[in-house]
């Protein structure tokens, strides 16, 4: 079976799309492709390196049935902290009761609480809120001895056993890494994942210590920060400045901080990778309903809508891929909810400003925004950048305009990686010496798809050889 992909009715916007029982079926992953997905995102939290290993092997498979270079996001599960095992499980709980957290991972008696994380009792102080329940419940310390915490209920709810537990406003000891977590950026090192996401990161040093962990391995896997914590907002340039990306994990952040200031926040987030030129994907919860509906909310296509236009390069699908009923109509339903968005970019002015990259060469970076406002005025269909290790793709996808863009590349882990750049379709090109051959390959392949036809223009953004590592070159093609 083969794709279409990658073709101008899809969206620009990329999808993330989280692995899981819903879609072990690899027909299903085939059609999760076909329909507009450009990562998959396996979670660290859930499942075993046998797992991971399995969902490797079936994403290879799928790109050899597909011919599209879907990547791979590995989600560091992180130091998430856990209640224990409750002495009544389930507990129901109302506003006023009074609880107590316990050293050790076993509560003794019904009132009593207790956590996988043994330097919570000596962390908490008095009047410390601590949230159970993804959030929903609600729990403030009013008193603390040593071995012991009380709390007040101030939320109802349900407590169960293993429940997640979030410290809003607690300066917390812990790693962004564990020794789990260490072990599987080896691994993902070792077999070559794209994207390595990095849970409960506080500061830029959190990053920096994964990036030099993959350059001891030379991995050339990019990191991609998690926003999950009061603390991450607080140092938000630097961690922006020293990652190759990031997401906007709104599920912990939106316990972590008030929920009304979560949509300031991600915009907040969003602004500062535009700035700083970074990737960023907005996660969690946005086409929740489709866990078991056919169609999602209303407000929920508006959320997906209004990431696009505050700047998102990629939104991330989880529990809807991940356990939901319906994976492929979620991704085909986000597809379609992107497409329709980005029609407002049609009419936008192209900007040919340049824009200081240090991941490229000055030069580079000056051709290829000059490329898409010669694109406009010429009225070419295409752009095609070519680009050996993806900076000049990164480039391109950062002017955000709607110009139908090829990245070119005979790397495949380039391809991959362009998984996550606004805007530009993956093309595998062997031979990218060759000018005539490249300008005659992209032809033949566009008129297959009916996207290009004789007289049509195409510009292309190349290098003449005479600077090394450099794009100079702007060709401008006529099909024949």
């Amino acid at each position: 079976m083969s794709t279409v992909r990658p073709n101008l009715s899809e969206a620009r916007t990329k999808i993330v799309a989280t692995m899981g029982p819903a879609c072990d079926d690899e027909a299903v992953l085939i059609d999760m492709v076909n329909h507009g997905v450009d990562i998959f995102r396996i979670n660290a939290a859930h499942g075993t390196r046998p797992d991971f290993e399995k969902k490797l092997a079936a994403i290879a498979r799928v790109r050899e049935a597909t011919g599209f270079p879907v990547a791979i996001l590995l989600d560091l599960a992180g130091p998430k902290i856990r209640l224990g095992q409750l002495a009544l499980d389930p507990l129901e709980v109302e506003p006023g009761r009074e609880l107590v957290f316990v050293r050790g991972e076993q509560a003794a008696e019904a009132d009593e609480l207790c956590s996988n994380y043994a330097r919570l009792l000596d962390e908490i102080t008095v009047g410390d809120k601590i949230m159970l329940a993804d959030g929903t419940i609600s729990l403030q310390v009013i008193d603390r001895t040593r071995d012991r915490a009380r709390c007040q209920v101030l939320t109802a709810g349900t407590i169960r056993s293993r429940q997640g537990i979030n410290l809003p406003g607690v300066t917390l000891s812990v790693s962004a890494m564990r020794p789990e977590d260490v072990e599987n950026a080896i691994w993902a090192a070792r077999n070559e994942i794209d994207f390595i996401s990095l849970s409960f990161v506080r500061s830029a040093q959190d990053v920096a210590s994964l990036k030099n962990l993959l350059a001891s391995l030379d991995s050339q896997a990019m990191v991609i920060a998690k926003i999950e914590k009061r603390e991450a907002l607080a140092d938000l340039e630097k961690i922006v400045e020293a990652a190759d990306g990031v997401m906007v994990a709104r599920g912990d952040l939106g316990v972590e901080i008030d929920v009304a200031e979560t949509p300031v926040a991600q915009k907040r987030i969003i602004n500062v990778c535009r700035e700083k030129l970074k990737p960023v994907i907005v996660a969690t919860q946005m086409l929740e309903s489709m866990h078991t509906n056919r169609r999602p909310t209303r407000a929920e296509a508006s959320d997906v809508a209004n990431a696009i236009l505050d700047g998102a390069d990629a939104c991330m699908l989880s529990g809807e891929t991940a356990i939901g009923q319906f994976p492929v109509l979620a991704v085909d339903t986000m597809n379609r909810i992107m497409v329709r968005t980005e029609e407002l970019y049609r009419d936008q002015p192209v900007s040919g400003r340049s824009r200081v990259f240090d991941r490229v060469h000055p030069i580079t970076s000056a051709v290829t925004n000059a490329a898409a406002s010669i694109a406009d005025d010429i009225q070419a269909k295409l752009v095609v950048v070519i680009s050996r290790t993806g900076g000049t793709a990164w480039v391109k996808s950062k002017q955000r305009n709607f110009i139908p863009t090829l990245g070119v590349s005979n790397s495949a882990a380039t391809l991959r990686r362009m998984g996550i750049f606004w805007g530009i379709m993956p093309m595998s090109v062997q031979n990218l010496d060759n000018p005539q051959e490249l300008f005659e390959e992209v032809s033949r392949w566009g008129k297959e798809r009916g996207l290009l036809k004789a007289g049509d223009r195409v510009v292309f953004v190349t290098g003449t050889g005479v600077m090394d590592h450099t794009h100079n070159l702007l060709v401008v093609h006529h099909v024949t």
